[in-house]
């Protein structure tokens, strides 16, 4: 937890956790804004099912409905056992309904820094860069409470961002201290609305999932977002980005939007 004492979610024991002020989505004062859920649905995997010799590979969301912003039971299991490969499901209840459910890929762990290799173009990091104000037309205590940069340029659908936060991604227990992977995944559903065509108080494009390919361990806190969102003509898009830390690209990220009106 941060010294100002400030988290995500309060834990309750047993898989319980109650949201704080800080998870406020941005498209209703009533909801929970998906991007911490996420952190926490990994954090619980890891706090149940630890396992030194793995590393996560892929991290799969379905957002099933709206996130109220209420007490919630977390749930998790094993699908597929292995050595050297795993795969694994957490979920989120909300008054006696699923909300949100993650499946994760873990892979193991092996000394490839010999042929290891990527293509991805790298970004200006977050140091060369001035704060950025462009996410202040979101609602909501969760944008509210981070940092962002974005390199000059961005443009509708077009964006370089980074995002990081001061606020602890769990408290109220000390054996439920969060790791950095858990934390700095908590920031990554922001690449939505970072580049959004169009504004949010005319334009709804929640996203519906999100799927996380990794190819490097990221470390934290800072988490960048090259990014480009793609709208069609029928209802439907996506949000593209290769996802960074300091060091470099880790991997990619996307996710399926649908489109309507606000009005």
């Amino acid at each position: 937890m941060t010294a100002d004492g400030r988290h995500y979610f309060t834990a309750l024991g047993e898989g319980r956790y109650a949201p704080t002020e800080h998870v406020q989505g941005a498209w209703s004062p009533d909801e929970q804004h998906v991007a911490p859920v996420i952190g926490l649905l990994l954090h619980t995997l890891e706090h149940q099912h630890p396992r030194e010799d793995l590393q996560w590979a892929r991290l799969s969301v379905d957002i099933l409905g709206f996130i109220r912003r209420e007490e919630m039971q977390v749930t998790t299991r094993v699908l597929r056992p292995g050595r050297t490969i795993e795969l694994l499901e957490a979920s989120v209840e909300i008054g006696g309904r699923d909300a949100v459910r993650l499946t994760a890929w873990r892979l193991m762990s092996s000394d490839t820094a010999a042929v290891a290799g990527q293509e991805h173009a790298e970004i200006p990091g977050p140091s060369e860069l001035e704060p950025w104000h462009g996410m202040d037309h979101w609602d909501g205590g969760f944008i509210a409470s981070l940092d962002f940069r974005s390199v000059p340029g961005s443009r509708a659908g077009r964006g370089r961002t980074w995002v990081r936060t001061d606020v602890a991604l769990v408290g109220g227990r000390d054996d439920e201290q969060a790791s950095a992977l858990a934390s700095w995944v908590g920031l990554l559903d922001t690449a939505n609305g970072t580049a959004g065509r169009e504004a949010p108080h005319d334009w709804l494009f929640p996203n519906v999932d999100l799927t996380l390919h990794l190819h490097r361990v990221p470390e934290g806190p800072w988490v960048g977002l090259d990014t480009r969102v793609s709208w069609g003509p029928t209802g439907i898009g996506q949000t593209a980005s290769v996802v960074h830390d300091e060091q470099g690209p880790v991997g990619t990220l996307v996710q399926a939007l649908t489109l309507r009106p606000a009005r």
